[in-house]
C-alpha cells in the first residue's frame, strides 16, 4: 500500500504542478477534425472482450497460464495455446506468448502495474525519456523518445518474445501478431506493436488492444506509432488516471487510437493524438487526476475487471 501510495504522490505533485492553466497539446499527427467522436456499437464492443480477456490472463501466474489454465480469463477464449511464459512479477513483469486459432493469429500478452510489487512502481515513477534501442529499433531517427522505464523493461524480454512469435508464425502459417496489455503491460504492448512491425515481414499484420495505457513517448514516437501502426486501440474506463500521466508538460503524448467507456455499454472512439475536444474524451473528461478515480483503472472493461486480484 506505500508503493502505491509514494507513486499517486508522485502522479499528483506532477498534475497539481500544472493544473492551474490547461497546456496546449505538443505538435504531432493531428486529425483533420479532433472535435467529432463516433460512438460503438453493441457489435464493436463485444469484439473487444477476448482481448479484454487475454490482458486478465496476464496477471495470471505462468504456472496456471500454461497449458491455459488461468480460470474464467482463459475458459472465456476457448482452444488457445500457449507455448512460451515468463516473468517473475518482480524483475520482469509476467508475459505469455500463443497461438490464437480463430484468428490465426499470434498473441503476446504483458502483466500489468501490481501496487505491491516495489520494482513495478519505480518503473511507473521513472519519467525520463530516452531514444530507442537501435538494435531493437533499426532505423528509427534519435529524436523519437520513449519513457526510460519502459524501455528498460520492455529489453528485458523483447528478443526471447520476438524469436517465439517467429517460431509461431511458421508453425502455423499465422497472418498476424496481436500485442495485449493493461497498464505497463499496455505500454510495453504498445512497444511491441512497433518493435514487430520493424522486425517481421511487412506481410504480417500488427494489431494491438490495450487498457488503462499511460502516455509512452514524445510526440516523434506517436508520430512514429500511427504511421506504421493502423490497427490499434486503447482503451480507457470511465474517469481512470493513468491514461493521462506521465503529463503532457513533461513531453509526452498518446498515439492514435483511443476509445473511452463512458458507462457500461457505451463508448465512443476518440479521434487525434491526445487532442481530442470533444468532452467525452479522456483529455476533457479527466483533465487532472483530482477529476479521476484510480479504482476506474481496474474496470471494469464492459463488465470484466483486469489486475492481480482478478486472475480467477
Amino acid at each position: 500500500m506505500f508503493i502505491f501510495s509514494s507513486t499517486l504522490s508522485f502522479m499528483l505533485a506532477c498534475i497539481l504542478h500544472v493544473a492551474a492553466a490547461p497546456h496546449p497539446a505538443p505538435p504531432g499527427i493531428r486529425r483533420a477534425d479532433v472535435s467529432v467522436v463516433t460512438q460503438m456499437t453493441s457489435t464493436q464492443l463485444a469484439d473487444l472482450a477476448p482481448y479484454t480477456e487475454f490482458a486478465r490472463a496476464a496477471y495470471c501466474s505462468p504456472t496456471i497460464v500454461t497449458g491455459w489454465q488461468c480460470g474464467q480469463a482463459c475458459e472465456a477464449v476457448p482452444g488457445f495455446e500457449v507455448s512460451l511464459t515468463g516473468g517473475d512479477d518482480d524483475n520482469i513483469q509476467y508475459y505469455y506468448v500463443g497461438y490464437w486459432p480463430t484468428e490465426n493469429t499470434v498473441v503476446v500478452a504483458h502483466e500489468g502495474t501490481d501496487p505491491t510489487q516495489l520494482l513495478s512502481d519505480l518503473t511507473d515513477a521513472d519519467v525520463l525519456m530516452e531514444p530507442l534501442d537501435p538494435t531493437l529499433f533499426p532505423g528509427v531517427n534519435s529524436s523519437v523518445e520513449v519513457h526510460s522505464g519502459f524501455a528498460n523493461e520492455h529489453a528485458l524480454t523483447a528478443s526471447i518474445i520476438l524469436k517465439e512469435v517467429k517460431s509461431l508464425i511458421s508453425q502455423y502459417n499465422a497472418n498476424s501478431v496481436t500485442l495485449v496489455g493493461h497498464s505497463l503491460g499496455g505500454a510495453l504492448a504498445e512497444l511491441d506493436c512497433v518493435f514487430m512491425a520493424l522486425n517481421l515481414p511487412s506481410s504480417i499484420a500488427i494489431k494491438g488492444v490495450t487498457y488503462g495505457t499511460p502516455r509512452v513517448g514524445n510526440p516523434a514516437w506517436a508520430a512514429l506509432f500511427d504511421s506504421l501502426i493502423s490497427d490499434f486501440q486503447r482503451t480507457n474506463n470511465m474517469k481512470d488516471i493513468i491514461p493521462i500521466v506521465p503529463g503532457r508538460f513533461m513531453g509526452f503524448s498518446h498515439v492514435q487510437g483511443e476509445v473511452h467507456i463512458i458507462s457500461d455499454g457505451y463508448a465512443v472512439e476518440c479521434p487525434g493524438n491526445d487532442d481530442a475536444t470533444d468532452a467525452l474524451c479522456t483529455i476533457r473528461s479527466v483533465p487532472n487526476i483530482l477529476a479521476g478515480d484510480i479504482l476506474n483503472h481496474l474496470g471494469p472493461y464492459q463488465g470484466i475487471y483486469i489486475g492481480t486480484i482478478f486472475c480467477t
